[in-house]
């Protein structure tokens, strides 16, 4: 056998280093190639206080509510309103759906209605969220919320036009448009409660017929527990607001309310 040269030998040095280097590419490549098609996987998950690992919770972006269009939207009212006022407005719907509102009617949760103490009954309404300026018309056609510090209850559709639904209670603008007819007096009443235990009330009812003996005081049973109610003889604001502001009843606070 001949002995190979050192020309050979240096050439197939060559040859080899090239091959290698050709093959390290191309594994390289084959390397890169398979990283970019692995599948993206979640976070490590994080030891809880028991030891465990903690649930990765994926959370859906939060999506800013915006004002529901009414199914029936009323008309339009026409004039400038008789009055304005800013409050607290919350709403209403099961389980006051379909039952009797205070004005005779059935409440439809998906009618544009709302709950108000002292506008007349029927009294149209502008709605206004101050918070992102979307608006209801409404009809005034029950009592209410006789929660402190809330003017307003809407029933469950205007809450969805003005984007009150999800929030549950808003500052709002009630703008309130003259109904024809209405009697400007009005007759007035003062309303007290609720109490879980019927005997409380009951016990109420008995101290304040002895100390208003010219006023009719009643007893009764509403959706959100038992109450008592003065009725003023006369029946006007004046003898109401009277009567209210004398009342000084831990837990009970006193409202007034319109009766028509």
């Amino acid at each position: 056998m001949i002995a190979p040269t050192r020309a050979g030998t240096s050439h197939d040095r060559r040859y080899l280093i090239a091959a290698l280097v050709g093959l390290g590419m191309f594994l390289t490549g084959c390397h890169h190639s398979a990283k970019s098609t692995q599948p993206t996987y979640a976070p490590p998950t994080i030891a809880s206080d028991t030891g465990g690992p903690a649930p990765i919770v994926r959370r859906k972006p939060a999506v800013p509510e915006v004002g529901t269009p009414p199914a029936n939207p009323l008309s339009e009212p026409e004039g400038k309103p008789i009055s304005t006022e800013v409050g607290l407005a919350s709403w209403y719907g099961p389980p006051y759906h379909n039952r009797q509102a205070a004005d005779g009617s059935i409440f439809d949760q998906n009618a544009l209605t709302v709950a108000h103490r002292t506008l007349p009954m029927g009294t149209i309404v502008r709605v206004t969220n101050v918070a992102t300026g979307d608006s209801v018309i409404a009809k005034v056609t029950d009592r209410g919320p006789f929660v402190h510090g809330r003017t307003l209850d809407l029933s469950l559709a205007a809450a969805k036009a003005i984007g009150v639904y999800r929030a549950g209670v808003a500052k709002v603008k009630i703008e309130a448009y003259a109904k024809p007819n209405a009697d400007p007096e009005g007759r007035w009443c003062v309303q007290i409660g609720a109490f879980l235990d019927p005997a409380d009330s009951i016990q109420l009812k008995n101290d304040l017929m002895s100390r208003y003996k010219t006023a009719k005081v009643i007893e009764f049973t509403g959706p959100t527990g038992h109450w008592v109610r003065i009725n003023p003889v006369p029946a006007d604001k004046s003898s109401a607001s009277r009567i209210a502001d004398s009342i000084h009843i831990p837990d009970a606070e006193p409202f007034l309310v319109r009766l028509n």
